[in-house]
């Protein structure tokens, strides 16, 4: 029966045979009641080479009749990977992972195929590949990690087509492709890396994966600004969006842009050795310069939630005078419009003249923080830096910072409190004051009672 829009054809949901006419047994694997409607489109080419293009046709279904399908997870086996996942990697799901040149987004990858392929135990297998390295490149990788490569199947090939046949051949459970740049399709260009490249190769990919039982993870490059590159709807179609980024030293943090599997807040945390990436299961201490002193003007601690954990960081903050007629704030893991606008609320509110200041603020580690509760530490650093009067080394303090210079209180309290007290500080100031520690409701309690 021809249609606009293409030709009415009937598939078997169990072998995907199909045939213009119903039938209650499927001819080829004889299961019944098998085939199901679909819509054969002649301009469409599917990339396993199966002819026109079959898509199922979709019928309006009431809301309340569809059962909800418990989402499937098993573990990559690496457990800061499993806890930016939101618990493990979501049956039926397509991850992104971003990270500029060298960061170890291959060695991430294949050390998770390694760890989930000993989790299947040879019941499915996993397909790595790559279009950027040859198989004696990533072989070579695989022996200097020490590597267990038993259940592991690679293709080192940038065609489409070909990525198709191994997957129709196979049926991974796991599916990684490293990176999505490199992919081509003749029927979209023979260049890749362009928009519809992307387009096209990665529909095909999500579309594979979803109708089947297999976890999907591409890689993608990152533009200088540390974003995915190509086309922002490539972030819409996936399930997931990574990003996997380092700071000067060898720690490196993976954190979830998007999770439809699970929350955006919990971070990942990896050491990079010789032995590949080593995930870092208790970093409380981590981000906190060990010294042998007390601590020097400018520098303030506090408690801060990155997900179910809590850390303790240091906040630096140094002040100079202006080098032109315009102050200037220098501050990159902390967002520098709130720095402008803490400095701003001390000078009103405590009389401190910040305006013919340019302002430089850290954040030792590497780390980036974004959550409102470290407002009353920038505060602290500031002031410290300004008068040139250092904190007392076991003082620890959070709180958000009001304009009208009030000490707000924030989430887990208690929490972040105990995490301080556990590391040694003695006092914690915060908008509350429970459980013994100092309660500052404003800026100017805040200055009398950290300086005092």
């Amino acid at each position: 029966m021809a249609k606009k829009n293409g030709t009415i054809m009937y598939r078997c949901s169990n072998c995907g045979y199909s045939q213009p006419k119903w039938l209650g047994k499927c001819p080829d694997c004889g299961e019944w009641n098998t085939l199901t409607e679909v819509i054969m489109d002649k301009n469409g080419v599917s990339p396993a080479g199966l002819g026109s293009a079959l898509s199922e046709k979709s019928k309006p279904v009431s809301l309340e009749t569809v059962t909800a399908q418990q989402n499937v997870r098993f573990s990559t086996g690496i457990s800061e990977f499993d806890r930016v996942l939101g618990g493990g990697a979501t049956k039926r799901s397509v991850v992104l992972l971003g990270g500029e040149p060298g960061i170890g987004k291959s060695t991430l990858l294949l050390q998770t195929a390694a760890s989930v392929a000993k989790t299947f135990n040879g019941k499915s297998n996993i397909l790595y590949v790559s279009g950027e390295e040859s198989a004696a490149q990533i072989k070579e990788r695989a022996d200097r990690l020490k590597v267990n490569c038993s259940g592991i199947q690679l293709l080192s090939t940038s065609r489409l087509e070909d990525t198709f046949d191994a997957l129709e051949e196979l049926n991974p459970g796991l599916v990684i492709v490293d990176s999505i740049q490199t992919i081509y399709s003749a029927e979209a260009g023979l260049i890749p890396g362009t928009v519809n490249q992307l387009k096209y190769c990665a529909n095909e990919f999500i579309t594979w994966a979803k109708n089947r039982d297999t976890v999907l993870i591409m890689t993608a490059h990152v533009t200088k600004e540390g974003t995915i590159a190509g086309p922002k709807s490539l972030e819409h179609m996936v399930d997931t969006v990574i990003s996997f980024e380092r700071n000067n030293d060898d720690i490196r943090f993976l954190h979830a842009q998007k999770n439809r599997f699970g929350s955006v807040d919990e971070l990942g945390i990896f050491s990079m050795t010789e032995d590949g990436l080593i995930p870092v299961t208790d970093p409380t201490s981590l981000f906190i310069t060990k010294r042998s002193e007390g601590l020097p003007a400018g520098v303030a601690c506090t408690p801060v939630f990155e997900g179910s954990r809590v850390f303790m960081v240091e906040i630096q903050a140094l002040t100079v005078p202006a080098k032109a007629t315009i102050s200037r704030v220098y501050s990159e893991k902390i967002d520098s419009g709130r720095v402008a606008r803490i400095a701003a609320v001390i000078e009103k509110r405590c009389g401190l003249r910040f305006s013919d200041q340019d302002i430089y603020v850290n954040v030792a580690g590497g780390i980036k923080l974004s959550e409102s509760s470290i407002d009353a530490a920038i505060a602290t650093a500031l002031y410290s830096a300004r008068t040139d009067i250092p904190v007392h080394p076991k003082m620890a303090v959070f709180g958000e910072l009001s304009l009208a210079g009030e000490i707000r209180p924030v989430i887990k309290g208690k929490q972040r409190t105990k995490a301080a007290v556990s590391l040694g500080y003695t006092t914690v100031v915060n908008p509350e004051g429970t459980d013994g520690t100092a309660k500052a409701a404003d800026i100017k309690t805040l200055v009398k009672l950290m300086f005092k």
